[in-house]
């Protein structure tokens, strides 16, 4: 007679969280590399022009006239700083992963690292199409860590079951409120392309509402 008594197997769960944490860690450890190199590139496009400036004068005319290289990098350089703080705040609460959240954040990371191109464009160009170009840019970026957001607490049940719709109305604000910032500059970019850039400043008071004072 055969002994179909079932053999003890290893659990198997500690191996699959393990993996999951894993997976989840190398996601994170990425898209803070593609951020933190973003960042850097913002400042490696600030240039002198071509030319002799050894004499003082010179020199210092030369770097006044740099200012809209160094606006561009203080907004780029804030504006990126604001989605990844997004980022870490959405995977502070991320358990789990599927394939359509890591594509989401592949679109995500790819968005971030363009970022150094149109800011370089407002810099030495400035113009109505600059302006449209780099706004447009982030307002992709906005809607699509807006679309994480609602993925991961939605359809993908990808949350901390004690995150509730609180959260994901919070994150939905943070993000849409950058996107529509930027889509108001386009609006505005189409009468003053210099108008719609200093309207990149309402970033400031928008980051400090519907904050969460919350852990994450």
């Amino acid at each position: 007679m055969t002994d179909e008594t079932p053999q003890a197997s290893p659990d198997p769960e500690p191996v699959a969280d393990e993996s999951l944490q894993l997976g989840l860690e190398r996601i994170v450890f990425f898209s803070d590399a593609v951020f933190a190199i973003a960042i850097t590139l913002l400042a490696l496009e600030i240039r002198l022009p071509e030319g002799d400036f050894s004499d003082n004068a010179a020199l210092t005319r030369a770097l006044l006239a740099m200012w809209p290289k160094y606006l561009a990098f203080g907004i780029s350089f804030w504006v990126i700083a604001s989605f990844w703080l997004g980022h870490h705040r959405m995977f502070l609460r991320i358990k789990r992963f599927d394939r359509r959240l890591i594509l989401l954040n592949f679109v995500l990371l790819m968005l971030i690292a363009f970022i150094p191109f149109p800011t370089t464009l407002i810099s030495e160009y400035g113009n109505r199409t600059a302006s449209i170009f780099y706004a447009s840019t982030m307002v992709a970026i906005g809607l699509t860590l807006a679309a994480m957001t609602v993925y991961a607490a939605g359809p993908g049940h990808l949350v901390d079951e004690t995150v509730g719709s609180i959260w994901r109305q919070r994150g939905l604000w943070r993000s849409l409120a950058v996107a529509g910032v930027f889509a108001l500059s386009i609006v505005i970019a189409f009468f003053s392309a210099d108008l719609a850039m200093y309207s990149w400043l309402l970033l400031a008071p928008v980051s400090f509402l519907g904050r969460d004072h919350s852990h994450g």
